[in-house]
């Protein structure tokens, strides 16, 4: 396996490598070169790149013939066409042939450095959802593993984060509860130039109006009873690196005024503060409703929304991203039980396949979670809620129960179980289940179990 950093360049034109090979080098990058297609392609038979840098006129084999052939490969890693004499056609034809992006020649040398940090980004994203495909895979890249998908679909949402990451810009991640928008934020800000900057989290839908108002901003002492000292909030904290803000749409009015002052100004008071702090910080946001409906009938502004709206990636629910039911599900499998290995019969494998998970992927790992914790051998049983129900009919509706009330249920059964085979030692079972024993207090607590 090459370095992360290495690129392969594929271009006639001697001075045209050398630029590129200055430039790259400046900045960290292995560079290979190549003269023409046929050369090339010899090289891919030997190193394997995390980009490709590719000239559409070559002699002898066209740019797009080289690509094709580039595909079979390595279909997985990112080429960049350079184009002297770009058209319409010429761009549609590359990117249907399975291009990440072109660049026109002569180009400015920073849009350059920022196409290509995009696709190496992409390639290191790519690289850590395969990791835990590799059957011999250390159990230390498996954990690290933490995007799972080899859909189409969810492959376009890997190469938006790719192209992402690197900019300042600010990003929307829409999608259904469970579907994993955390996991795609923390991808953001891990290839983000703010990596080693502060990252904090905040769930706007789990704190009230005036407590999340402190938490945001911060307060001043004695700004209300109970402020006994001055607080920073989250975005003091943040200044320099970003802000994930959870299920935004759940943003009282009053601090979507207040956010939208922020993206404007870069500045905020704190409560009950008179001075203004200026800070530089990203924002990522993400709503589990569908945020312009959410406009349209008047619980989100509309101008916050175009603030916010600057890149949107939309994370589908599992439901419509079958494929990525088996290797999450081995996924699972890996991270709670690293060392017993469990058989999936294949009758449970097609329940799970028809199944609607509307819980998306956060149900389905509780259900491997649960399968691991009662089985007594090594087959994994899943009991799914009615295993042949069409995936558009919604089980919950058919339960009297709401998707919240069989998480509940379904949570405590799972620590019953647990304190069951520990004999009833909290810490223990706290172990068992893979959770910190504070959460299994509070969960106990919180689910009144006896």
């Amino acid at each position: 396996m090459e370095n992360k950093k290495t690129i392969l360049v594929i271009d006639d034109e001697a001075s045209m490598r050398r630029n590129v090979r200055d430039v790259l080098s400046m900045e960290g990058y292995i560079l290979y070169e190549a003269a023409d297609g046929e050369e090339g392609i010899a090289l891919l038979k030997t190193i394997s790149p995390s980009l490709i840098l590719l000239d559409y006129n070559l002699p002898q084999t066209d740019g797009i013939t080289v690509l094709g052939k580039i595909k079979q490969l390595h279909p997985e890693v990112p080429v960049i066409i350079f184009t002297a004499f770009s058209t319409n056609e010429r761009v549609i034809e590359a990117m249907k042939n399975g291009a990440y992006d072109y660049i026109e020649k002569p180009f400015e040398l920073d849009d350059f450095l920022l196409s290509v940090q995009r696709a190496v980004n992409y390639a290191a994203l790519i690289n850590e959802v395969n990791q835990y495909r590799t059957e011999d895979a250390p159990e230390a890249a498996i954990a690290d593993a933490q995007l799972v998908g080899r859909s189409g679909r969810m492959r376009e949402v890997f190469k938006m984060v790719g192209r992402a990451a690197p900019s300042d810009a600010t990003i929307l991640i829409e999608g259904e509860s469970g579907t994993g928008k955390e996991l795609i934020a923390d991808a953001i800000q891990r290839y983000s130039l703010r990596k080693d900057k502060p990252y904090v989290k905040v769930n706007c839908g789990a704190l009230a109006e005036s407590l999340l108002e402190s938490e945001i901003f911060g307060h001043e002492k004695g700004s209300f009873t109970g402020a006994i000292a001055q607080k920073p909030g989250k975005f003091e904290i943040a200044n320099g690196g970003t802000i994930f803000l959870d299920e935004i749409n759940n943003m009282p009015h009053s601090l979507q005024i207040r956010l939208l002052r922020v993206l404007q100004n870069k500045s905020f008071y704190r409560v009950g503060g008179e001075t203004p702090i200026s800070v530089d910080v990203r924002v990522i946001a993400a709503t589990n409703k569908n945020i312009e409906s959410e406009v349209e009938e008047g619980r989100f502004r509309r101008d916050l929304f175009y603030r916010l709206n600057v890149i949107r990636i939309y994370i589908p629910p599992l439901r419509e991203r079958a494929e990525d039911i088996r290797p999450l599900t081995d996924h699972f499998i890996s991270k709670y039980s690293p060392v017993k290995k469990y058989i999936l019969s294949e009758e449970t494998a097609a329940s799970m396949l028809s199944y609607s998970w509307p819980g998306n992927v956060r149900e389905l790992e509780n259900m491997i979670q649960r399968g691991i914790v009662i089985s007594n051998d090594n087959m994994l049983r899943i009991q799914l809620p009615d295993s042949t129900r069409p995936k558009e009919s919604h089980a919950h509706e058919e339960s009297g129960l709401s998707f919240h009330e069989q998480v509940a249920r379904f949570e405590k059964e799972l620590i019953l179980t647990a304190l069951r085979k520990t004999g009833g030692n909290k810490s223990e079972a706290a172990k068992l289940l893979g959770v910190h024993r504070r959460l299994l207090y509070n969960k106990i607590k919180e689910l009144d179990i006896e």
